[in-house]
């Protein structure tokens, strides 16, 4: 199965979207590279870190970019396929550190344009959910939209999950997909 140069795969928490990134990947039978954007600050967290490992299994190369995820795309070669996951977690470090979020969005876009490597990128849908209390979730809100929104215009291919089912929204599953 061939993947366009880049996929978005967008769901709310739990609807199966990491989970249907990896099938997609490894329907590939290409080499894969993990970007893994996730830090652990508790012991919930490290709990979904190991599952998704172990979901996961062998077979991956894993590059650990919590902020600078755009230096480890150009670490992928030509023959493997890039799971970056996710960008929900990426912009969230980045608000968290308090970086120029433009300019951060601006390197890591042209990472993944660059990339030799057919890249997959998961990330979040916040927006159906009702209006967050507080002014740093309404933030968070707001960036993650655009952002989502900006990754789906250069994506070749744009698939939410819902209930682990995929659904195309831009562009048509590849012949073989899960």
């Amino acid at each position: 199965m061939t993947l366009p140069p880049l996929t978005l795969v967008l769901g709310g928490a739990a609807s199966g979207k990491s989970d249907y990134a990896e099938r997609l990947v490894t329907a590939t039978e290409r080499p894969m590279l993990y970007i893994a954007t996730a830090q652990s600050f508790d012991a919930e967290m490290d709990d979904k870190i190991a599952r998704h490992q172990a979901r996961r299994g062998d077979g991956w190369r894993t590059i650990e970019a919590h902020l600078e995820a755009a230096d480890a795309f150009t670490c992928a070669r030509e023959d493997e396929v890039v799971l970056f996951d996710c960008a929900t977690m990426w912009l969230s470090n980045q608000l968290f550190a308090e970086t120029n979020l433009g300019d951060a969005e601006v390197t890591l876009f042209k990472a993944m344009s660059d990339c030799v490597a057919p890249v997959v990128v998961v990330s979040n849908e916040v927006g159906a959910g009702i209006v967050p209390e507080n002014a740093l979730a309404r933030r968070f809100r707001q960036a993650q939209g655009e952002l989502n929104q900006r990754i789906a215009q250069r994506a070749d291919l744009v698939v939410t999950v819902m209930a682990g089912l995929p659904l195309p929204l831009k562009g048509h599953l590849p012949e073989g997909a899960p």
